[in-house]
């Protein structure tokens, strides 16, 4: 487990996201959110868009391909379609955070649960992660044609021989990652299943959101010094900043 800290450990705010739930909110440049899972079945979709210019948003064939990777975990960042960086991860008990199957859908729950809605369950109903983000989305004014692959903390995949991806199932209780964001964001969560999670039972794990303010970039930072093309796009991110300071 990684010991190292990234924050100041002076908690700013701190929220329970229940199974099924969904968030959304802006989080400055220099903050830390801290996920916690409480149980072992956790699945976090988590989608970013730039707060002050919305047409900039995370890029997931980018940040593959910038870092050489099918996956993202503690080292990696989560980079823009304009190059720069968004959010690091500065901490990964999980391991493994899918970005291939974006979020689950309203068909894909249905085949696996069935359906629960809010007039027969009210907050217990099933949700689905496209949805979820959706109804956040359109609090600031974005749209599906907003929405692109997002990054599915605490979840795995696996690829066999014939390219098919299959979910792994892990216990993932008391599981930490943290997110360390670079620029300002736009943050939108849906706490649901992963669409390729074929559990008998709707039960995804509640989770704990902390948020804390981030420590200076140390001379060695183990996001950016993970590789030469995360270093360019912390460059590209002081030129940002400079040039509309």
């Amino acid at each position: 487990m990684n010991t190292v800290h990234y924050h100041d450990n002076q908690m700013l705010w701190d929220e329970r996201l229940p199974a099924g739930h969904h968030w959304s909110g802006r989080l400055q440049k220099g903050s830390v959110l801290q996920v916690t899972s409480l149980g072992n079945n956790a699945n976090l979709s988590l989608y970013l868009v730039n707060a002050l210019e919305k047409l900039e948003r995370f890029n997931m064939p980018d940040s593959l391909k910038a870092q050489h990777t099918a996956f993202l975990s503690q080292g990696h960042v989560l980079y823009s379609d304009l190059g720069r960086v968004m959010a690091s991860i500065v901490r990964d008990d999980h391991g493994w955070n899918d970005v291939l199957c974006g979020p689950s859908t309203a068909e894909q729950i249905e085949q696996h649960y069935g359906i629960q809605t809010f007039q027969d369950a009210r907050n217990e109903r099933y949700q689905n992660g496209l949805d979820s983000l959706l109804v956040e989305m359109t609090k600031f004014g974005l749209a599906q044609q907003d929405l692109t692959a997002t990054l599915n903390l605490f979840s795995k995949v696996a690829a066999n021989q014939a390219g098919e991806l299959s979910y792994v199932k892990t216990d993932n209780h008391q599981q930490v990652i943290e997110l360390r964001f670079e620029v300002d964001c736009l943050v939108f969560l849906s706490n649901t299943p992963h669409g390729l999670d074929a559990s008998d039972v709707y039960q995804p794990a509640d989770l704990e959101l902390r948020l804390f303010k981030a420590l200076p970039l140390a001379e060695q930072d183990i996001c950016r010094d993970s590789c030469p093309q995360n270093q360019r796009g912390f460059q590209n991110n002081a030129r940002y900043f400079a040039v509309s300071a």
